[in-house]
This record gives C-alpha cells, sequence and structure tokens, in this order.
C-alpha cells in the first residue's frame, strides 16, 4: 500500500506543477497583452478637422483669429493603473468677433522646458450635444484630454490655441 501512496502524491505533486506552470504562463501572457493595448492606444490616433473651416493661412484668420479668446489654460492630471498618466486641459473660449460660430477647433499640447510639445491633440470643440453654436459675446468651457505620458517625460507647460473655425 505504501507504493501506491508515492505513485498518488506523485500524481498529485506533477499536476500542481502543471496547474502552478499553466497560471504563470497565462499571467504572462495577459501582462504582454495589455501593456500592448495600453502603448498602441497613442500611437496611429488620426486627428479631427474641421471642414471648411478658416485657418491660419487665410485673410479672415487675421481679422477674426485675435477675436476669439481663450482663457489662460488650466489642467487637471492623473495617474492610471497601467502607469501611464492622463492630463484634461480645460480654458474658457470668449467670442468677441460679432458673428456666430458654428465650428471651432483647438489644440491642446504638454510642452516640454524646450518649447517643443511632449503630447498634443487637436480636437473640434463646436459643434457638440450640449452646444451647436456660440453666440456673440457668449463663452464656453473647452475640455482636451492627453492620454499616454510618462513620469519620465518633460511636462513644463501646456497650451491651447484656436487652429480653425467657421461662422454661421
Amino acid at each position: 500500500m505504501v507504493a501506491s501512496e508515492r505513485e498518488g502524491a506523485a500524481a498529485d505533486d506533477s499536476r500542481r506543477r502543471v496547474i502552478i506552470i499553466v497560471a504563470v504562463i497565462a499571467a504572462i501572457v495577459i501582462a504582454v497583452v495589455f501593456y500592448l493595448l495600453l502603448r498602441a492606444s497613442g500611437a496611429g490616433t488620426v486627428q479631427p478637422v474641421l471642414e471648411g473651416a478658416i485657418r491660419p493661412s487665410a485673410p479672415e484668420f487675421a481679422q477674426y483669429g485675435p477675436r476669439i479668446v481663450l482663457d489662460v489654460p488650466e489642467a487637471d492630471e492623473a495617474k492610471r493603473a497601467l502607469g501611464d498618466i492622463w492630463m484634461r486641459l480645460h480654458t474658457t473660449v470668449r467670442n468677441f468677433t460679432g458673428r456666430t460660430l458654428t465650428g471651432l477647433e483647438v489644440r491642446a499640447a504638454v510642452i516640454d522646458h524646450q518649447g517643443k510639445p511632449v503630447k498634443e491633440r487637436t480636437a473640434i470643440v463646436l459643434p457638440t450635444k450640449e452646444q451647436a453654436e456660440l453666440q456673440p459675446n457668449r463663452t464656453m468651457v473647452v475640455q482636451v484630454t492627453l492620454e499616454g505620458m510618462t513620469d519620465s517625460d518633460d511636462r513644463a507647460n501646456i497650451k491651447m490655441e484656436v487652429t480653425g473655425f467657421k461662422f454661421k
């Protein structure tokens, strides 16, 4: 009987080893998948473009651009469980053009000490579900989220600017 107990104990040990090995391999595969998803989420994104917008190269931009005023932007930041950092930049837009804005494109960026962007994103902030247009002498709050930064990134400053607009 002693020999059969040893064979049973050996079989139990080999099953435990197989289960542990499979669990470790599964954990490694899951960690690699999460890492790749985290890194891939920030790459290859297409920046939205406001079709038919007045751009900085147009003469109307020189006339009306300075009258679309952005307050000094502020930022909130948080660290995610996967280790990256996201920042939400927000400011108030003021329309002093005398015309109704039906489209507004804003570029938000986190800048390093050399003035180069660490992370940037262009967002179309008008029209939205809540606000289809911005009347003259009115304001609206604009928020743009930037994701995928690390602790080692040189995040010295933030910047938001109007890159395009459309009138009614």
